[in-house]
């Protein structure tokens, strides 16, 4: 489990005012982190908002034990590691991350500051809005069967949460994608067998991927199957096999777990009715400050449209930094910041010594 500073869902705003902030950021995945960290750094209170359970969007949703190579001065981290990295790094400020809460209504008032209130009954009065929801709310593409359900959590799984989860078990893994083949391959060496069922012989994932998992199933490493699971066998409520569907019939394979990789189901949800520009489900900014079309409004991450955007955490670090800057005008705009380099700011070693001690 990631250690957070995450607070516990807050009691509905009928019971008290709502939280006011400089900046309400909109997601808590590695881009949120570092925005909440570097608002501080510029003297911007903040709160994070995120519809998930827990810390690290899409990160830990999806690859939480993946390598990441890109991040600078960081030769590699898996997504679990970079999201405890950015909570500790957050820590001097004690920004308050509430979870669970789903961003619903948001209105401008007369004074240019904006009510927020989300679907949960959190309210919040903020000077800007930070959006770095990634692709909106998401969920993942669910097995298709009425008997699926019941068995989610123990025997059907929709991401790997924890590797040792699966120690000498029968795993199947569906899917064609990155993950489906990532997480075979990991598996195979935990799992006393691992089989990758995928509806046909050709994939979505890289190349190398591809190459690695055939040569992992000539070394009888693991399986390959193509074909559709039709139906799950769980006597007792206990899964002890599926239901696979082919071209010529139907087999039964046998599984402990399944571990269903078809993808997300990306929303933007309430985001797409706030007025907007939009493409292609994104949101359109002015890359000089990352800016929406509305005034005090920015996007910064995944969910940011921009000419040539690169869909990299490492970009999401500098649209929210620059984005940021901007933000503070509206939070403060009676005052001139003063740029000052972290290696000068007193105020800025001073946290950060005090919430290592």
């Amino acid at each position: 489990m990631i250690p957070s500073t995450a607070s516990s869902p807050q009691p509905s705003p009928a019971l008290q005012d709502p939280l006011r902030t400089d900046v309400l950021i909109v997601g808590a995945g590695p881009v949120g982190l570092f925005a909440a960290f570097e608002a501080g750094v510029i003297g911007l209170s903040c709160h994070i908002v995120d519809a998930l359970p827990e810390v690290g969007g899409q990160c830990i949703e999806l690859y939480p034990d993946k390598p990441i190579y890109d991040i600078p001065a960081v030769p590699s981290c898996t997504a679990r590691e970079l999201v405890e990295r950015l909570l500790v790094q957050c820590r001097p400020f004690d920004v308050p991350i509430h979870l669970g809460q789903r961003v619903d209504t948001v209105e401008q008032r007369d004074d240019g500051r904006w009510s927020v209130t989300t679907r949960e009954g959190l309210a919040f009065d903020a000077a800007a809005i930070l959006l770095a929801a990634g692709n909106g709310a998401f969920a993942p593409q669910r097995l298709a069967l009425p008997e699926a359900a019941p068995l989610e959590g123990r025997h059907v799984h929709y991401s790997v949460r924890n590797v040792a989860d699966f120690a000498d078990k029968t795993v199947v893994v569906a899917g064609g994608g990155d993950s489906a083949l990532d997480w075979a391959l990991a598996l195979r060496s935990t799992a006393r067998k691992v089989t990758l069922v995928h509806r046909r012989n050709g994939f979505s994932a890289v190349d190398s991927s591809v190459e690695k998992m055939r040569r992992a199933v000539e070394a009888g490493e693991m399986d390959f199957m193509v074909g559709a699971i039709a139906g799950l066998n769980a006597p007792d409520d206990k899964l002890e096999s599926l239901e696979i569907r082919q071209i010529g019939g139907s087999t039964q394979l046998e599984a402990e777990h399944v571990v269903a990789l078809y993808g997300l189901v990306a929303d933007l949800g309430p985001i797409a009715d706030w007025g907007l520009s939009l493409h292609a489900g994104k949101v359109d900014v002015d890359t000089s400050n990352y800016e929406s079309s509305r005034a005090g409004i920015f996007a910064v991450g995944d969910i940011a449209n921009y000419p040539n955007k690169q869909k990299l955490i490492l970009s999401g670090f500098h649209e929210a930094s620059l984005a940021l800057r901007k933000a503070y005008t509206y939070a403060y705009p009676e005052k001139k910041r003063v740029h000052v380099h972290s290696s000068y700011d007193a105020k800025l070693a001073e946290r950060v010594a005090a919430s290592t001690e």
